[in-house]
């Protein structure tokens, strides 16, 4: 069930009924579903279910309901199972033939795609990336030629180096979209260059506070023929050159993007 992202008027008429109508509510933090459920006057019992019990909690849940009992099952914010706890439980729940219904509502994901202007009618969704620098980079590399809006959630402690990393592996010209505090009080949407966004951040610390959408523009589609021919001229230019050379001057001549062209060199010189 969707609970709201920050503005306790956001949640459905039918989530109202289901909290009250239900047994037991499962929660990622049982502090913070209490004050939306004290917020209407919901008096529902609750239990925890979080990353770090929710193997344990399942069974719990999946005993409640060979009792007859019914369960809601909500994060602190948004939908469940979303980059949050639920999907372990949603599918032992279905592997033990009981029902599992979907209340729909907030989720951080499309309110920031509502608002980005994004053209691209494809998105490809990362949820959180990688804490580690390198597999991050490594994450933005691999999804670098897709011709589609790339969206990820991030903490406020590693946004700053997340940004400067979708700038180094997408390119610093595409455009970015950060979504910051989204339906809260300090909400902000900020759309610049991938390339500009870390200095963005330097001009006020408190943008760095929060929880965080940031949604890179789709680079657009290449033709096949165009990057079948930058690829035969990376392939002489390999030959001849180190590879970070070869690169270079493969940039310059086809006019293809340089992290495209570094991916696919890393790849001939493998093979």
């Amino acid at each position: 069930m969707a609970t709201p992202l920050g503005n306790l008027q956001d949640i459905t008429l039918r989530a109202l009924e289901v909290l009250n109508a239900v047994d037991v509510i499962a929660a990622e933090d049982t502090r913070v579903v209490r004050k939306l459920l004290d917020h209407h006057g919901i008096r529902t019992p609750t239990m925890a279910l979080h990353e770090h019990n929710e193997r344990v909690a399942t069974q719990r849940v999946i005993d409640l309901l060979a009792q007859n009992k019914a369960v809601a099952l909500v994060s602190d914010a948004g939908t469940p199972a979303i980059s949050d706890p639920g999907a372990l439980l949603v599918k032992r729940v279905r592997e033990h033939g009981f029902a599992v219904t979907p209340v729909p509502g907030p989720s951080a994901l499309i309110a920031a795609l509502s608002v980005a202007g994004i053209a691209s009618t494809q998105f490809l969704f990362l949820g959180f990336p990688p804490a580690q620098r390198a597999a991050r980079r490594k994450l933005l590399e691999s999804v670098a030629r897709l011709p589609f809006a790339i969206v990820l959630y991030e903490a406020p402690h590693r946004v700053r180096g997340t940004v400067e990393d979708i700038a180094t592996a997408l390119g610093g010209e595409r455009e970015l979209v950060i979504a910051r505090e989204l339906t809260k009080m300090f909400e902000q949407v900020h759309r610049c260059a991938a390339g500009q966004a870390a200095a963005w951040f330097d001009a006020d610390s408190n943008r760095l506070r929060g929880e965080f959408v940031l949604i890179v523009d789709s680079a657009g589609e290449m033709e096949s023929d165009d990057l079948e021919a930058a690829e035969r001229t990376l392939h002489v230019l390999l030959n001849a050159l180190p590879l970070k050379q070869a690169v270079q001057l493969a940039v310059e001549i086809t006019g293809v993007k340089r992290n495209l062209l570094y991916e696919r060199a890393l790849t001939i010189k493998n093979e």
